[in-house]
């Protein structure tokens, strides 16, 4: 038998050596083989419920420290002092008072964070905020950009981070002056973002239904209608629905006086002549037929 000529053999296919990650000077960041950074994995945070976080033993030496923790590089840490923050508005909220305006700073620039863990900490802490200290927070210029930061979370896709917010815009309608509150939220259910729009729109909508006759007549209960009318055409069925309940929340109000004897009819004349005077035609028709179709 012939042996072959080894000049004509193929070639043996030899593997190519894989490229071993670069090492980054940062020990908490490692490069994959095509050397794009991959995040290490975040550690485990425990969302601790407002009932259960207890007093400081020596509240006014720990206050001291909170801001400078509040500081710190490490996330982890700030999670730990944002739960402080809480504990100390839950227990201690008179000491908070002279920092308030700085830790809502921090609370605002936790939310924008890309750790979902630091971000659903800091909404958290927003709640316990709002319920230690209602009426104070609407005379600070931070709450514009706190308010602006839940509606933006509450629109987002992670849902732990989102229902967080929402319970948190909740907290705040429950909890804040109305007629301030309002007023905060009239320019954000005209955001360019839908999403942030809708949302704006249910906590306009929830704040409006507690709101008394006199509280909508200083508001100003054509604005209110207004509000509701633009976004019965809004692109997000969640919007509309919100203006529907604003729509039969100032009606309900608007109407409350009329006679007994005939009180329907003189509430749907009278509730018609208000749209008619103050929207335009299709949203005063609009209007009127959410309140007739009841």
């Amino acid at each position: 038998m012939a042996l072959r000529n080894i000049e004509n053999a193929l070639p043996i296919s030899q593997e190519r050596p894989k490229k071993l990650p670069k090492l980054s000077k940062n020990p908490e960041i490692c490069l994959n083989d095509e050397n794009n950074i991959v995040p290490p994995p975040e550690s485990t945070i425990d969302y601790v419920a407002s009932e259960n976080l207890k007093p400081f033993p020596d509240p006014e030496s720990s206050v001291q420290r909170l801001l400078e923790e509040l500081a710190s590089k490490d996330w982890i840490k700030v999670c730990e002092s944002l739960n402080n923050t809480r504990r100390f508005a839950i227990h201690h909220s008179s000491l908070l008072l002279p920092i308030l305006e700085k830790l809502m700073v921090v609370m605002v620039k936790a939310m924008k964070n890309p750790r979902s863990a630091l971000c659903k900490t800091s909404i958290m802490a927003c709640s316990d905020i709002f319920k230690a200290f209602a009426e104070k927070l609407t005379l600070l210029k931070t709450m514009d950009d706190l308010l602006l930061q839940l509606l933006m979370k509450a629109s987002q896709d992670k849902k732990f981070v989102c229902e967080e917010a929402e319970k948190a815009l909740n907290t705040m309608v429950n909890s804040v002056s109305r007629l301030s509150l309002l007023r905060k939220l009239k320019a954000y259910v005209r955001h360019s973002n839908p999403r942030v729009r809708a949302k704006a729109a249910v906590s306009t909508s929830n704040c409006v239904s507690k709101m008394e006759v006199n509280e909508m007549e200083e508001f100003g209960m054509v604005m209110i209608a207004q509000m509701a009318a633009d976004l019965l055409n809004d692109k997000l069925p969640e919007a509309r629905e919100a203006a529907r309940s604003m729509v039969n929340s100032v009606y309900e109000k608007f109407t409350w006086n009329e006679e007994e004897e005939g009180e329907e009819g003189n509430k749907q004349e009278a509730w018609q002549r208000f749209c008619e005077k103050n929207l335009t035609g299709l949203n005063a028709q609009a209007m009127i037929k959410i309140v007739s179709s009841q």
